[in-house]
């Protein structure tokens, strides 16, 4: 089985930090949907076939990944050395070269699993920053037995409540690794956008008190599951879902989620109900049901964030407020997977998730909240209500010319969750590029400049805060990393600190053909770069 482009590029990046030198232990940042268990796949089957005598073993929460991760394992290595160790699938299988194992079952058995030379960790961000908890446990007594273990994350979202980036703070992971974001997965149709709406009805959280920082949820069900708020919002989603088939529902706790159910189903709607109450075979039976298309709706608290793929959902209701971010992308995430007759997916953002935590192709980790309480500004389309980027002059979703910016009224209220309308990108084809150290006139901080060059006199500039502290340099840096390997170049020697060096490096390297951007104020923000295959080849 052929991995995509960015599928082979992650596992590049991984084997040019362990050549490196690099000690700990890295992390995939991987976007939800762009196929992590056929990465995790080809890693294992490369593993065995470069050295026989690897042992890998790969830990996930729930059984849903579990069979998910070894499901694609056969598909694209028939007949590999698997077993699997998981009391919820029934089989306790340890003695072959792959384990595919949940950490619930096998964390007290480290002894019985032996020597391990590579431990695979899908959803890594639930592992603790702390060395307790399961995982951690497992880990310390694993390496009791293999000293050299190596450990590899896999995670869409690598940010921890009351911690922030999982590579950060003595965590068991040293660095992140970010071969593919989400912009690159939309562009070439591995996703779908996603579509946000202004909403009548906003869910109000004060008063609610917080713990561990997220809030707590017997408070925060008696704020928002109220008839009155329910039936507002059921009815409020019928009309602005209109025909769309596959409703997914993410409420705020078993309650909230039963009584939404019902309130749909008064109102005309096919739907259920599941939670971590429902039985087994009760689940089952009715997300089946939803997928083959006999439930319009499916309503759920808690269940249906990881290790649930349906990509027929088109309408996404966040009926849940969240202070994790992780949470929120999980659950924006739903709705990305492409699927036949499907252009985009609406969400519908009661909750204010949105609001809290920005763009979901700009998401900040949780102890970077952003300065000051005021509302991000967007225009809201008055045709249709759809949310869009201030600077937009049609309305991407129905065509409608708004006034000109003198005269256009902006609404301060929610964010548009894709960060800006598609209609506002443009392509520029690039004959070359431009490194070079830059420093900030007014902050006197140094970044990277690159400018890319079409023809003599049309070019866009991109800026790389490399040399900040804080999430903002971290996410250049990963940036970087993946530039240089687009160009041909190994990432590692992208950690230095000499930014004259670094622009000296990158301009060695061929630039791309095209770059996707829009405009965001008086900056440009660079979507995507593309090389063709000939200039690839010629990368020294």
């Amino acid at each position: 089985m052929k991995l995509r482009i960015y599928q082979q590029r992650a596992i590049d990046q991984l084997y040019d930090w362990f050549r490196a030198g690099n000690q700990g232990n890295p992390c995939l940042v991987l976007p939800t949907g762009s196929g992590k268990s056929h990465i995790v796949a080809a890693l294992c089957e490369d593993a065995l076939t470069q050295w026989p005598e690897t042992r890998v073993l790969m830990l996930t929460h729930v059984k849903e990944l579990i069979e998910q991760n070894a499901a694609k394992l056969r598909a694209h290595w028939p007949g590999a050395p698997m077993g699997i160790f998981s009391a919820a699938i029934g089989r306790r299988q340890l003695g072959e070269p792959i384990t595919f194992a949940g950490i619930q079952s096998i964390r007290k058995r480290a002894v019985d699993v032996g020597h391990v030379d590579l431990v695979i960790i899908d959803e890594a961000h639930l592992v603790s920053h702390r060395e307790e908890g399961g995982y951690r446990d497992f880990l310390a007594d694993l390496a009791l037995i293999n000293p050299a273990l190596r450990v590899v994350g896999l995670t869409a979202t690598p940010y921890r409540l009351g911690h922030g980036m999982i590579d950060q703070g003595g965590a068991l992971f040293s660095a992140t690794l970010e071969p593919v974001g989400i912009d690159e997965l939309v562009h070439q149709g591995h996703l779908v956008r996603l579509r946000s709406k202004w909403t009548e009805v906003g869910l109000d959280t004060e008063g609610v008190h917080t713990r561990g920082g997220e809030y707590i949820e017997s408070e925060l069900q008696a704020a928002v599951n109220t008839r009155d708020q329910n039936e507002r919002i059921v009815r409020e989603t019928i009309v602005l879902a209109g025909e769309r088939k596959s409703w997914l529902f993410f409420c705020c706790g078993v309650d909230h989620a039963r009584d939404v159910c019902a309130v749909l189903q008064r109102e005309g709607i096919a739907a259920e109900c599941v939670t971590g109450d429902t039985p087994k075979k009760e689940r089952e039976r009715i997300i089946e049901a939803f997928k083959r298309g006999e439930l319009r709706a499916l309503t759920n608290a808690n269940v249906l964030t990881t290790g649930f793929d349906h990509p027929e959902v088109d309408c996404i209701a966040m009926m849940r407020p969240t202070l994790s971010p992780g949470l929120y992308v999980q659950m924006a995430g739903r709705g990305m997977r492409p699927a036949e007759g499907k252009a985009d997916c609406l969400v519908l953002d009661f909750a204010g998730v949105i609001e809290t935590h920005g763009p979901i192709m700009d998401v900040r980790p949780p102890n970077k909240a952003k300065k000051g309480n005021g509302e991000a500004p967007v225009k809201v389309c008055a045709a249709c209500n759809e949310l869009v980027n201030p600077s937009a002059r049609v309305c991407p979703a129905c065509g409608n010319e708004f006034p000109p910016p003198e005269e256009a009224t902006l609404v301060l209220r929610d964010v548009d969750i894709m960060g800006g309308p598609e209609s506002d990108v443009c392509e520029l084809d690039v004959d070359s590029w431009e490194w070079r150290r830059h420093v900030g006139r007014s902050s006197g901080k140094e970044s990277l400049r690159v400018r890319y060059y079409s023809g003599l006199i049309d070019s866009v500039d991109e800026y790389l805060t490399i040399a900040h502290d804080g999430y903002a340099g971290d996410k250049a840096r990963r940036l970087l990393a993946r530039i240089a390997t687009d160009a041909g170049l190994s990432p590692g020697w992208a950690l230095s600190s000499d930014l004259d060096e670094v622009a000296r490096m990158m301009n060695s390297a061929p630039s791309p053909s095209v770059v996707r951007y829009t405009q965001r104020g008086k900056f440009a923000e660079i979507l995507t770069r593309r090389w063709t295959h000939e200039r690839r080849e010629n990368v020294a």
